[in-house]
């Protein structure tokens, strides 16, 4: 059997009625005579979803036990043996309970689809991983559950469900969705009109973008070339040279006209490696392409208006943007051009033909353009067919008679090819001319004179120039054709290794003013490439006019990155200088003056440079903002955790006073102190909790105090189990440990966070193993629980703050209890290391230094001085004795690494 198909009906928000769609197809389905099956299916209690049910076979569910929880799941398996032709199988992004046959739901249905059986199944645009972000932006809601996008993109089918948002609401109002308590609350939060109109057009959009995918395999399976308008897109032609802003610029004005219209940019690359396009242009306009919404393409080919077109219907784009020709009248003449020949052959694709101030301006000569053969080879092409011509002639005249005026023309053909292949066009062609009036005075009768008797020597003599003058110009062209492919694949080299040196080095600073690796490299990279004595990048004070004498003046420019020698500190301190981003930058160059013909790649060089500054402000402002974010992010759980967690033990306690101090009620002495015993209780859980907090803020602010001394490991694991009772925990710490070096009281608080952690995730009746074991300097104590255990991905991650994972109480704590133990553990010069125990489990690793008694090696010897007599066991260390400024830098160290956001993110127990 071949794979399932699938079919998706994607929600546009919750109770658009898509499980409703589902369960309907699946019932028409039924009564075509397909066998349909409900693998999976959550009415969340709406009667007609319900209803939908009745008739129909269900497959029973899957039971796992969780944390002493029953749950049901899909059984995927038992849908695969009951071996339907259609399995409906509702909430495609849902995470299945630990422990199941996959993490996702998504994951179940492909062993569906792979067996064979075709799988309706359901998922709300939230849920969808690329757009997860923004809806969380737009409703504020997080959404936990995710599928990758790709899943639903392979779908065979994907029907939207949606409605008005005005209609959704009234289906809420009606008790439709929620039940009647839920009803105000998500109305007047997730359910406002503008989160679901916001929700609406993502599921549009989304859905759109699916459909062009599909739109597009169809004409490729189908061979459709001809371009069909089923959504605007404008595609920008792109030279490289500087029409090209122009360009850009008023094809997304064409674009913005049509909401949701894609705009494209293209620039044709010649296949044989040649061509005038400015890499600093190319650079420039990619920039402002993307910075437009637009997306950048590069095509090779050799007939630009065939490359073009083929594009353009490859995209399905229905306008294309093209500059008017820059080539004067005179040339148009000879040939249409480009914007001509593509208008002709644009077919259904309208062409916007842009002028620009670089129309019929004509190409401008370039340096290279005269890039032939060297001066020396010219003159020895002329040498040559001076003295060669006249020895020929003088051999062919002691033959006479031996050969014919055919072979002395062949002859001579033969010396003018010679003379072409060394010295080029021009020494051809006076050899030509000089060999056709050799021939004509010494070998065409009449003899000695200038005369042709014959018309066919007159033939003869013309084809000979003819054949001498086409040969040269041929060798002459192949010439120049091999230079500038040489050139063109010396810059392609070099404009290779500058990509690399940006890749390699895009994230690495280094010294310097305003020093950064892919900037460094550049010119670097430049200095070496030219052979340069300095290279230097300036920016202009952006607050100064710009004039002549601003654009010169030292003090109106600073130095931002330099190689070589000395730097520059203005353009004229160079021997030229290009300019970028609008005359603000300044790539100044000293050691030699490069020619013309190297303009373009220095240029190619300088908007790299620029580019890579660019970046280089963006990452230092990222890493600016990046504590202010953490801040940000901190404040806002504080704020979450005493809104709730907080707020739960006042009010109990509130409650308990409350009902003491009321007049009408009498209380017996025992309710009375059941009520003071709730008070108590309920303040001191937030006496705990404000304490915790307290102590996290000294953590971050660096004013923890700190009293380290000798601590034994069986004083302070029995002051930490405290309350916990001998019942919960047992105790395994041999005799013999060295004693830690740890303040007792801090200690004490975080061996206490471990094991009341331990306890609350222990199965009843099992205990929590304590132990304790000596490893050169350090010693460690283990707290062992047979609990579910914590996942090796987010075993980093439980120590962030202001977050659980999995509690089943979650009104125990705002979070704090591992970050907190870590923190204070890791300021004592300590650690916490999670892993699992063998037999499933966690156990959490506390490690701590230890202070050893003195070897009798490390003893001083007989005659010296003895040292200073080590503390007794009754005198004990003082602080000062016992502080290591390695306790001070952990602290330090902690506290920037929580406040700036450490990869330790994420939800904890």
């Amino acid at each position: 059997m071949g794979r399932g198909r699938l079919r998706v009906y994607l929600g546009a928000a919750p109770g658009v009625g898509k499980t409703y769609a589902m369960l309907a197809e699946g019932a028409r389905r039924r009564e075509r005579g397909t066998d349909v099956v409900v693998g999976l299916v959550e009415t969340h209690g709406r009667p007609r979803t319900a209803a939908l049910l009745e008739g129909m076979e269900v497959v029973p569910r899957g039971t796992l036990d969780y944390r002493g929880t029953s749950f049901t799941e899909l059984d995927a398996g038992a849908v695969i043996a009951r071996k339907p032709q259609v399995a409906l199988i509702d909430e495609l992004a849902h995470t299945n309970v630990p422990g199941s046959r996959n993490t996702k739901r998504w994951q179940d249905i492909e062993e569906v689809l792979d067996a064979g059986i075709d799988v309706v199944t359901t998922v709300n645009v939230q849920h969808l991983e690329s757009v997860n972000d923004v809806v969380e932006q737009i409703t504020g809601v997080p959404q936990r559950e995710t599928v990758p996008d790709e899943v639903v993109r392979r779908a065979d089918q994907v029907e939207l469900v949606d409605m008005a948002p005005e209609a959704l609401r009234r289906r809420m109002a009606h008790g439709n969705i929620y039940a009647p308590e839920k009803i105000d609350a998500a109305l007047g939060n997730y359910f406002r009109v503008g989160n679901l109109t916001a929700l609406r057009e993502l599921a549009l959009l989304w859905l759109a973008d699916k459909v062009d995918d599909q739109l597009d395999r169809y004409r490729a399976d189908h061979g459709i070339a001809g371009t069909w308008e089923a959504r605007e897109r404008v595609v920008v032609a792109l030279t490289g040279g500087p029409e090209g802003d122009t360009l850009i610029r008023r094809a997304a004005r064409i674009a913005d006209r049509t909401k949701g219209a894609d705009l494209l940019a293209v620039h044709v690359a010649r296949n044989d490696g040649l061509t005038d396009a400015g890499p600093a242009h190319l650079t420039r306009q990619r920039a402002l392409v993307e910075s437009l919404g637009g997306s950048y393409h590069q095509v090779v080919g050799s007939n630009v208006p065939d490359a073009l077109l083929d594009f353009a219907r490859g995209v399905n784009a229905t306008q294309l943007v093209l500059g008017a020709s820059r080539r004067g009248r005179v040339a148009q003449l000879f040939s249409r051009g480009v914007g001509v020949t593509t208008t002709a052959q644009s077919g259904t694709i309208d062409v916007h033909l842009v002028t620009h101030e670089e129309t019929n301006q004509g190409r401008r000569w370039r340096a290279r353009r005269t890039a032939g053969l060297p001066a020396a080879r010219r003159d020895a092409g002329f040498a040559v067919a001076a003295a060669g011509l006249p020895l020929l002639t003088f051999l062919l005249v002691r033959l006479r008679g031996e050969l014919s005026l055919a072979s002395d023309i062949l002859l001579f053909q033969a010396a003018v090819v010679g003379v072409a292949l060394l010295g080029g066009l021009y020494p051809a062609l006076f050899a030509a001319i000089g060999g056709s009036l050799l021939l004509n005075y010494y070998f065409t009768p009449p003899t000695g004179t200038f005369t042709v008797a014959q018309p066919e020597a007159v033939l003869q003599l013309v084809v000979y120039v003819v054949v001498g003058v086409t040969v040269s110009t041929i060798v002459d062209i192949t010439v120049r054709r091999s230079r500038e492919a040489a050139r063109a694949r010396a810059d392609a080299e070099v404009l290779s290794t500058l990509a690399g040196d940006i890749l390699r080095g895009e994230h690495a600073p280094i010294a310097g003013p305003g020093g950064y690796r892919a900037l460094g490299n550049i010119l670097e990279r430049l200095r070496e490439t030219y052979a340069l004595t300095a290279v230097t990048l300036l920016e202009r004070d952006p607050e100064a006019p710009v004039t002549p004498d601003t654009l010169r003046d030292p003090d109106r420019w600073g130095i931002v990155a330099t190689a070589g020698g000395e730097p520059c500190t203005s353009p004229d301190a160079g021997e030229s200088d290009i300019l970028v981003e609008d005359g603000t930058l300044s790539l100044v160059l000293r050691g030699r003056t490069l020619p013309a013909s190297d303009r373009r790649i220095l240029e190619a060089f300088a908007a790299q440079a620029a580019v890579a500054l660019r970046h280089r402000r963006l990452a230092e402002t990222a890493r600016q903002i990046r504590p202010l974010e953490a801040a940000d992010k901190m404040r806002t759980a504080l704020l979450n955790a005493v809104g709730h967690d907080l707020r739960t033990p006042l009010a109990s306690a509130k409650a308990a006073v409350e009902s003491l101090h009321s007049p009408d009620v009498a209380w017996s002495a025992e309710d009375r102190d059941e009520l003071v015993a709730t008070a108590a209780e309920s303040l001191a859980r937030l006496d705990h909790l404000v304490t915790n907090l307290l102590d996290m803020s000294r953590l971050q602010a660096g004013s923890l105090g700190l009293a380290p001394r000798r601590v034994a490991a069986e004083d302070v694991v029995a002051r930490a189990i405290g309350d916990t009772g001998r019942d919960a925990v047992e105790i395994h710490v041999p005799d013999g440990l060295p004693e830690m070096v740890a303040d007792p009281a801090l200690l004490e608080r975080v061996l206490a966070n471990l094991v009341a952690n331990a306890v609350r995730f222990n199965p009843p009746g099992e205990p929590v193993v304590i132990t304790a074991s000596a490893h050169g300097d350090r010693l460690e104590l283990r707290v062992i629980d047979r609990g579910p255990g914590i996942p090796p991905a987010d075993r980093d991650r439980v120590f962030q703050p202001f977050q659980r994972l999995g509690d089943r109480d979650n009104e125990t704590g705002v979070g704090l209890g591992l970050a907190l133990a870590r923190g204070l553990a890791e300021a004592m010069d300590g650690d916490i290391t999670p892993e699992e125990t063998p037999g499933g489990g966690l156990t959490m690793i506390l490690t701590m230094p230890v202070r050893r008694p003195r070897t009798p090696a490390e003893a001083p010897s007989g005659g010296e001085a003895p040292a200073a007599p080590a503390p007794g066991p009754d005198e004990g260390d003082t602080e000062a004795d016992l502080a290591d400024p390695r306790i001070i830098d952990r602290v330090a160290a902690w506290r920037d690494r929580i406040g700036n956001g450490n990869d330790r993110a994420g939800p904890s127990q």
